[in-house]
Order: C-alpha cells, then sequence, then structure tokens
C-alpha cells in the first residue's frame, strides 16, 4: 500500500536522526518518509522559529503528491506556523498553539533563566523515561542545545485550525506541560502508552498508530 508522504519534524534539543528507529516501521507500511533538522538546533542562538518555520516550508514545497506532517513536542510550534498545505496532521505530545501565543506565554513565565540564549539538554529520564539505557544514552549523546528563541516568539498561523489534525498523547509523559496535554484532549486525539519519545521507546506501536490516523 503506498500511504503517501511522512514528514517527520523532530522537537527541540533533538534532530532528523530521533527517527532511525521509527523509519524502517513506516516505510514497510507504505509511507514514503523524509526528515528535516530544525536551524535552531544547529547551534546558533540567532535561528527561532521563523527560521524553523521556513525549513518547514521548503520540506513540503519539495514533496509531491499527499502530504502528512508528524510534529513531535516542540515541531508542533513551527509545524503550526508553516503546514497549511499539508494534507493532515499529526501532534505527538505537540504543543498547540494559538495566533499570536508563544510557548511561554502560555505556560505564563519561562522555566528557564530569563534571558538564556541557548538552553541546555534535558535530563534523560524526562525525555526518555522508558527507553532502554543503551538506548537512551546513544540519543543523549546526540542531543545539541536548542535557541531559547522558539519558545518566546510568538506564532502568526495555527494550521491545525484548518488542517485535519489528530494529537497523539502518551500516558507517562513527565516533561509535556499539563496545559498542553490538555489542549491536545480537545482536539481528536488518540492515547499511547510511555513517556515523551515513543519514537525510540515502542517504534512499532506508534507506526500502527500513525497508519490508522491517516486511514480515518
Amino acid at each position: 500500500m503506498d500511504r503517501g508522504n511522512l514528514l517527520l519534524v523532530h522537537g527541540a534539543w533533538h534532530g532528523s536522526w530521533c527517527w532511525e528507529r521509527l523509519v524502517p516501521e513506516l516505510t514497510s507500511r507504505g509511507w514514503t518518509t523524509s526528515a528535516i533538522d530544525l536551524p535552531s538546533t544547529s547551534g546558533s542562538p540567532a535561528n527561532g522559529l521563523r527560521e524553523d518555520a521556513e525549513a518547514v516550508r521548503e520540506a513540503l514545497r519539495a514533496l509531491n503528491g499527499p502530504v502528512t506532517v508528524l510534529a513531535h513536542s516542540y515541531a508542533g510550534v513551527p509545524v503550526g506556523e508553516a503546514a497549511g498545505s499539508a494534507d493532515r496532521l499529526i501532534y505527538l505530545a505537540a504543543h498547540l498553539l494559538e495566533p499570536g501565543e508563544s510557548v511561554v506565554s502560555v505556560l505564563g513565565e519561562p522555566w528557564y533563566e530569563p534571558g538564556s540564549k541557548m538552553l541546555d539538554v534535558p535530563p534523560s529520564e524526562l525525555l526518555y523515561g522508558d527507553v532502554p539505557d543503551e538506548l537512551a544514552s546513544w540519543a543523549v549523546d546526540r542531543l545539541r542545545p536548542q535557541s531559547a528563541r522558539v519558545f518566546e516568539e510568538p506564532v502568526i498561523a495555527a494550521a491545525w485550525q484548518t488542517v485535519p489534525t489528530t494529537s497523539i498523547v502518551c500516558t507517562d509523559d513527565v516533561v509535556f506541560p499539563g496545559v498542553f496535554t490538555e489542549r491536545l484532549k480537545a482536539a481528536d486525539v488518540r492515547y499511547l502508552p510511555g513517556s515523551h519519545s515513543p519514537f525510540l521507546s515502542r517504534p512499532r506501536e506508534l507506526a500502527e498508530l500513525i497508519c490508522d490516523i491517516a486511514q480515518g
């Protein structure tokens, strides 16, 4: 079965490498996958939401045929900003913002020192609570500092308001802010056991859920 294109957009501190366990599960189920690296994890504090959103737009322009976008965690912000041309969005523990909002404005205040330009990598147990130790260490070694701008800049568009969107809530997620979890529940929502990074801990189940969502 040819399911079309699936564009994978990683969250903060990560890169396209984080999908390595998921991609074989997706391709075996008929997806044509592509993944991008967001500029805000390149090491420059000058790269923010706008640069990330443009990277999403460029990736979408390069694809022919139907496109589903899978956004993990922070990726919901640039995907919401830039993916209005997609056919379907899947928000995987991803931030859902209204136009004019930023992550920090929804939370009420930053969780990091005000004025910070780059944010250090969070503790492994927050991101990878149910990931085997060896695999979690592999992932932690690849994480990179994150530009703080992405959490402070407001979005000007919300593709999820016009594009069919399904949210996946990870039931044992301890890092995703509760205010965003409640927002996800207001949309078409599915539930997946485990912590914040099921693309590492349970790629087969995640791939099957993505296919189920795509089948409508």
